[in-house]
């Protein structure tokens, strides 16, 4: 029987996969890291897989995340040098935009601000600012960034977007490396992170990047938990640099009961909830990948553990 493992600490996922493949990839094998049968997989489907588990796996020829980031691997040191591939879910995109459409209006018509109103029995109307008037910031400019970006300027907003490489974006202000990271950041009211997660932009949502936002400017990221230096965004709201941040994604998930960001005045915790590749979708791309894998065909989505996506 072909055989997929699956590797993960969130065991209800576990379940919705083994679920997902029995639905839509019957004629693969979907069995748990401590089942006797996972020693026989040639592919193993990762989401945090658990220290040590994928070392474990005598006949493991691909390790295949199973959302778009591969960084979660790092959660296994013993992960071994072979290719790497991601699911690409052409929902995933339409769900990142709904969730940040979210966001951008939360915070450019100040829905974070009459929240707290209303936790203090206040009432005061926020300005109502046109769109053009509100400046955004995206970090990332890949498959979901650009897409977002443009969504974003077609509304009306003022997009400009940062990325590694060059971009050419239809209404929208791109800069490109390094040396055109702190202008890309100066007067951004709203700075939304979509960066992968590699050694570069590890801790890159930091006070050296808040400094040069506009005062009581606002934070979004659904990149990585590692992207953002907690103290420093915690330093930066206590003070009024900015004045909120929505997170979605944390170095540890769930978030611990006791970590001091579920009372951090200003931040809104979602719990990594603003898009995923659908079950199906996963059982169906790994599924297609076993075969190709099998028939000796170039795999789908392959990614580059050295850049990181």
């Amino acid at each position: 029987m072909n055989t997929v493992a699956l590797m993960s600490r969130d065991t209800l996922l576990l379940k919705q996969l083994q679920e997902a493949f029995a639905r839509r990839a019957p004629q693969l094998s979907a069995v748990l890291a401590d089942d006797p049968r996972a020693a026989n997989a040639q592919i193993a489907a990762c989401w945090f897989p658990l220290p040590g588990s994928l070392a474990a796996l005598p006949n493991l020829q691909v390790i295949h995340s199973v959302a778009a980031g591969i960084d979660h691997l790092e959660h296994d040191p013993s992960c071994p040098d072979l290719p790497v591939c991601r699911v690409v879910d052409p929902g995933h995109r339409q769900g990142m935009t709904e969730y940040v459409r979210w966001a951008v209006i939360h915070f450019h018509r100040g829905f974070d601000q009459v929240l707290e109103q209303q936790r203090q029995q206040h009432w005061e109307r926020p300005l109502q600012r046109p769109a053009h008037e509100f400046r955004i910031g995206v970090m990332g400019l890949g498959s979901l960034g650009s897409a977002i970006a443009q969504d974003l300027a077609s509304a009306g907003y003022d997009v400009r977007g940062w990325a590694r490489s060059s971009k050419d974006l239809s209404g929208v202000q791109t800069f490109a490396g390094s040396d055109a990271f702190n202008p890309f950041l100066d007067g951004v009211e709203l700075l939304i992170n979509l960066l992968p997660l590699t050694h570069e932009t590890r801790g890159i949502l930091n006070r050296q990047t808040f400094e040069h936002l506009a005062n009581g400017a606002a934070l979004v990221n659904v990149g990585r938990g590692g992207h953002l230096n907690i103290e420093d965004l915690q330093q930066a709201l206590a003070r009024g640099k900015l004045r909120g941040a929505l997170l979605d994604v944390f170095e540890q998930e769930p978030l611990p009961a006791d970590h001091s960001l579920w009372k951090t005045s200003g931040v809104t915790i979602t719990p990594h909830m603003a898009s995923a590749a659908s079950h199906d979708c996963i059982a169906e791309q790994i599924a297609e990948n076993f075969r190709r894998l099998n028939a000796g065909e170039p795999l789908l989505n392959s990614a580059d553990r050295l850049l990181g996506y």
